[in-house]
């Protein structure tokens, strides 16, 4: 208790300083090995930094003004003059058509701030000027804006949900405070460890990880703390001392709580295996928070109730001596006593019945569209760098402002512009990144410069370790599918003039991030399913129950997934999701669907060594039936809660595990795996020696 008291009063504080060793910038996304990742850390080189291009628009329909024209030239001026911008602020470019202009401004620190500035000094634009700052610095504002909300509202709506849930679950006023307390500590003690990592560069953490953190933390370990209060309060009526029935709680949940727990460590620590910096990175982060939530619900919360005793539970004490409650045959009473009665009585119909629920639910995975989705999407919402891009588009080449990287051998300049400007995508002429053009590019093959000021003196391309850089201009938005296709191609042309040749750039990270991002959910899903598997078998002795627990979240998931295609295309609209998507979905509902059958699975077992394996089944389903909906309903909420990050990958997470959980737990847990498990009897604990147990003869009338 000492322990964790310190450990509170020191993680506490640490929840406003997460953020300050969180970043959202794309380095923490990248895919570690990808081409377009080497051309991001060669670029501070060739430039002399690593400042992120922000693109201010301007434009009036029927033509800029004078004034409008003075203000911009002003405007840029008084840009080049604030702090947290660097060197190279561009002269005002207008467009062909005459009503609309833009400025290139290189930010170079604080993104989120400088773009406030940006955006600050254009109020006083003339009446009637639309204004917008956008480019990967606009963007990247967005994203950091939308993931503003973790540290406060994430955790408010969360912490709140569940303490809702738990009163209605306990009707009790005390018993739902030391659950959330049990939570919380776990969260505080979880957020100190990775703090003090992130802070010496252990591990990586950004906004999507934070968030997922602190819900799989509040979620698993009210999970963890209902199957133990369920135990203990069992324990009450048997024991007439706290001490004696701590204990005895304490044997009868052990096992479930580390076995799920560490099924779940298993299946997040599979994501080391992603090749995706943003994957990555949240495997070690969850797994340590739970590995604190396991911690709390063994040590802390036993020490809370221990100390409580049966006032933890008024009004509704349990008292010493009073009986169980018959949870099957025809006198028991309540929800899961009729359940069970159910399956007893028409087991294969209600198995055929579930699969076919759950395989016409599937139909909606041709609408789930995991291919990726333009970065003007990612913040959902209104947006100033997607209204900005839109206008780039629609007076400029749409790719202005992000254009793509080359990077190759400096006696193959010419070579490599001529290959790069005959691509029907590329916009214009070549440039390389030149020390001593007064604009920082010189033309390569062509006449065009990407500004309009004179030179007056030989220009000399930057050359590092005998390379170049290369900037194409592409005539499609740098988010778009045409101009990742002309990424494609623009790759070909130039590994055919020179092998070792690298194209990078706003549009090539998002190639290579759906495409890393698509190979890791197609590497690591069979990896978290064979672990998981081995984990059953070992925690069962059983290869049957096993298969078929591995089965049944599988369905779940197709289910879950196919679901989502109807909701995400037909109500919400998306224009997709990300590749990871599936892959988050798939390790939290395999993992923590398991974690249910486990909870189930395991108190079947204990029930089937003394009464059979059909009468175990109803049995176990029936005792936990209850404590198990409980926890569904709980991780559903707190997952539900990421809903309120305005972030499109974390909605769609936020719908397809809540959705899921709520299904595995109401459907999959409640009755096909019981359903499945009471029609093959003792054989699906084969070749465990429950498997050989001859079973008891049942009163049919009672059952």
């Amino acid at each position: 208790m000492i322990a964790w008291l310190a450990a509170a009063s020191v993680g506490g504080p640490t929840f406003g300083k997460i953020s300050s060793v969180s970043t959202n910038d794309q380095a923490s996304f990248l895919p570690a090995s990808a081409e377009s990742t080497e051309v991001s850390s060669l670029i501070p080189a060739f430039a002399g930094s690593d400042n992120i291009p922000a693109i201010v628009i301007a434009a009036r329909a029927g033509g800029l003004t004078d004034a409008d024209l003075a203000f911009l030239d002003d405007y840029a001026g008084r840009v080049a003059k604030q702090p947290s911008i660097g060197d190279g602020v561009s002269p005002v470019i207008p467009s062909a058509d005459g009503e609309a202009a833009q400025i290139f401004v290189p930010i170079a620190g604080g993104v989120r701030d400088s773009v406030g500035a940006l955006d600050g000094l254009l109020r006083d634009a003339p009446a009637g000027l639309e204004t917008h700052v956008t480019g990967p610095a606009g963007f990247t504002s967005d994203l950091v804006t939308g993931f503003t909300g973790i540290d406060g509202v994430l955790l408010l709506v969360a912490v709140a949900a569940v303490l809702v849930i738990l009163i209605l679950v306990y009707r009790s006023p005390l018993l739902p405070l030391i659950v959330l307390a049990t939570a919380m500590f776990a969260l505080c003690a979880a957020i100190l460890v990775v703090y003090l990592l992130a802070a010496a560069k252990i591990v990586t953490i950004n906004g999507q990880v934070q968030g997922i953190l602190f819900i799989l933390v509040i979620g698993a370990a009210t999970d963890y703390a209902l199957l133990y209060v369920s135990r203990y309060r069992e324990a009450l009526r048997d024991n007439a001392t706290r001490w004696d029935a701590t204990w005895a709680a304490l044997r009868g949940s052990v096992e479930p709580i580390l076995a799920s727990g560490l099924t779940v460590i298993a299946g997040l620590l599979c994501l080391l295996f992603s090749d995706l910096n943003s994957n990555k990175a949240l495997g070690p982060v969850a797994a340590i928070g739970i590995a604190f939530a396991i911690l709390a619900a063994l040590t802390f919360l036993p020490a809370l109730l221990l100390a409580a005793g049966r006032t933890a539970f008024w009004p509704r004490r349990p008292r010493v001596g009073t009986a169980h409650p018959v949870v099957t045959g025809a006198s028991a009473k309540g929800l899961w006593a009729g359940v069970a009665r159910l399956i007893a009585k028409r087991a294969r119909v209600v198995w055929a019945v579930c699969i076919v629920v759950l395989l016409a639910a599937t139909g909606g995975l041709a609408l789930f569209h995991a291919d990726g989705v333009p970065q003007s999407d990612l913040v959902l919402g209104p947006s100033d760098a997607r209204d900005g891009q839109v206008l780039i588009g629609k007076h400029f080449d749409a790719g202005s402002g992000s254009p793509a990287v080359i990077v190759g051998d400096q006696k193959l300049l010419t070579q490599l512009a001529d290959a790069a400007a005959g691509l029907d995508g590329v916009a214009g002429g070549i440039n390389a990144l030149s020390d001593n053009s007064p604009t920082g590019y010189m033309p390569v093959g062509t006449d065009a410069e990407p500004f309009p000021i004179p030179t007056f003196a030989p220009l000399v391309p930057t050359v590092v370790d005998g390379q170049v850089m290369l900037q194409a201009t592409l005539t499609d938005a740098a988010d778009s599918f045409a101009a990742e296709q002309t990424v494609r191609q623009l790759r070909d042309a130039v590994h055919a003039v020179d092998p070792s040749a690298l194209v990078g750039g706003v549009t090539a990270l998002a190639l290579d991030t759906n495409d890393t991002a698509i190979r890791d959910r197609t590497v690591i899903i069979p990896i978290v399913l064979l672990v998981i598997l081995v984990i059953l078998i070992l925690l069962l002795r059983s290869l049957i129950a096993p298969l078929i627990l591995i089965g049944s979240v599988i369905l779940s998931f197709a289910a879950s997934l196919g679901v989502a295609g109807l909701v995400f295309q037909g109500v919400f609209h998306f224009s997709g999701a990300d590749p990871s998507v599936p892959l988050f979905g798939f390790v939290f509902l395999v993992a923590l669907g398991v974690d249910y059958n486990i909870f189930l699975m395991t108190r079947v077992r204990e029930e089937t060594k003394l009464h059979g394996a059909r009468e175990g089944i109803l049995r176990g389903l029936a005792v936990t039936g209850g404590v198990i909906t409980s926890a569904g309903v709980v991780l559903a909420a707190t997952f539900a809660a990421l809903g309120v990050i305005p972030i499109l990958f974390l909605a769609q997470i936020a719908f397809i595990v809540a959705f899921g959980v709520l299904l595995d737990t109401i459907v999959v847990r409640s009755l096909l795996v019981p359903a499945v498990i009471y029609d093959l009897g003792r054989f699906s604990w084969w070749p465990s020696r429950l498997s050989r147990q001859t079973e008891p003869v049942l009163n049919r009338k009672d059952a």
